[in-house]
């Protein structure tokens, strides 16, 4: 629904019909002046509801003056007329409600309303109803516009909003399947790749063991498949066990030497997946990038907290081949670190103490996971 703009109000200047016809019929003092007096508050009314519309000149000191000449005119005209020109304080309420909002409305509001009542009552005479009347539509007629004016704002805001909350959804289910691919697909071509070449080399002298690697990459990539598609539907959870069983059989296949430590209680099944990952990405990097011949993980849940570290003896990220693979690795881990954080987790990854690479994950665990 289009809100008001600038011409919104223009077609209650008919209120100022009565003025006009007072002039044209030479019933007031001096006609000449007072329709110059009425000219000009038209011209101001109109000018002043413009500007409170305008972008360029709203909420700046443009729309103030002229509602303060507005107002000038105003008493000027109602003073010395009365009658009929006293239905110019409305008009010039409806313009202040354009142009102000909150407490200072409240009071140019108040303001208007016992002005127009006093110039009324006790000027001009008027009777307690006419006004009574006259005052409460004053008060009135600001308070209207400007209420109607801060909803159509308030509807606009919650439009952007709706806007903004769905470009986010979108961005962020594009970040979450980016991730997921990176986690997957990496992880899995690098098994195939390093299955592959262990396939090549063991044909040669033992065909048995060769067709069994070639076996284990078809298993791969079926499984690969099932695992885009559920990450396409967003339903995938992980195993922790399962991402293990992996990481002892692509760590095997890579000639590097395994060490799997676990202790404490089960964990929930959330925490499982985000550690899933977080095996997977470490093998991952374990087997591409550091050139270790063992790799230590251990598995540790304890005191409402589980804690994952990956270790290994390779290369670490002082080497020239780990500074032009740094980027890579930093991409999943960063995903990774993402993740965990969502869930109150955090993940960190440096050097390890003596060589190598480490990378530790921490998350908080349920009380009755961790008792």
């Amino acid at each position: 629904m289009k809100g008001p703009d600038g011409g919104s109000l223009i077609p209650w200047l008919l209120m100022a019909s009565g003025p006009a016809v007072d002039v044209a019929k030479d019933q007031v003092a001096h006609p000449w002046l007072a329709g110059t007096g009425l000219a000009v508050f038209c011209v101001l009314y109109v000018c002043a509801v413009r500007s409170g519309f305008s972008d360029r000149y709203k909420g700046g000191p443009v729309p103030v003056r002229l509602l303060i000449a507005q107002a000038a005119v105003t008493l000027a005209l109602t003073l010395a007329y009365g009658g009929n020109w006293l239905l110019l304080f409305p008009l010039l309420s409806l313009a202040c409600g354009v142009s102000a909002r909150g407490r200072r409305l409240g009071m140019v509001l108040i303001g208007l309303s016992v002005s127009s009542g006093v110039i009324s009552g006790m000027v001009h005479h008027e009777s307690f109803w006419n006004t009574a009347t006259l005052s409460y539509g004053t008060f009135l007629s600001g308070l209207v516009v400007s209420v109607i004016l801060t909803l159509f704002d308030a509807v606009h805001m919650l439009k952007a909003t709706r806007q903004e909350l769905a470009r986010s959804a979108v961005a962020e289910e594009r970040m979450r399947f980016s991730r997921d691919l990176h986690d997957l697909l990496g992880h899995t071509l690098s098994v195939i790749v390093v299955k592959s070449e262990a396939a090549r080399r063991l044909a040669p002298r033992d065909m048995d063991a060769a067709l069994t690697q070639v076996a284990d990459i078809e298993a791969v990539g079926r499984q690969a498949l099932t695992e885009i598609r559920e990450a396409v539907t967003g339903y995938r959870e992980g195993s922790l066990a399962t991402e293990l069983d992996r990481a002892r059989s692509a760590l095997s296949a890579s000639d590097i030497e395994v060490v799997v430590r676990e202790s404490g209680p089960p964990l929930p099944p959330q925490a499982e997946a985000l550690l899933g990952w977080v095996v997977r990405e470490g093998v991952t990097n374990v087997v591409r990038h550091s050139g270790a011949s063992s790799c230590e993980i251990e598995l540790r849940s304890a005191g409402g907290k589980a804690r994952l570290t990956i270790t290994d003896n390779g290369s670490g990220v002082n080497s020239a081949a780990a500074a032009t693979t740094a980027h890579r690795i930093g991409t999943g881990l960063k995903g990774l670190s993402e993740r965990l954080a969502a869930a109150g987790g955090s993940l960190d990854s440096g050097p390890a103490q003596r060589r190598g690479f480490q990378v530790t994950a921490e998350l908080p665990v349920e009380e009755e996971y961790a008792a």
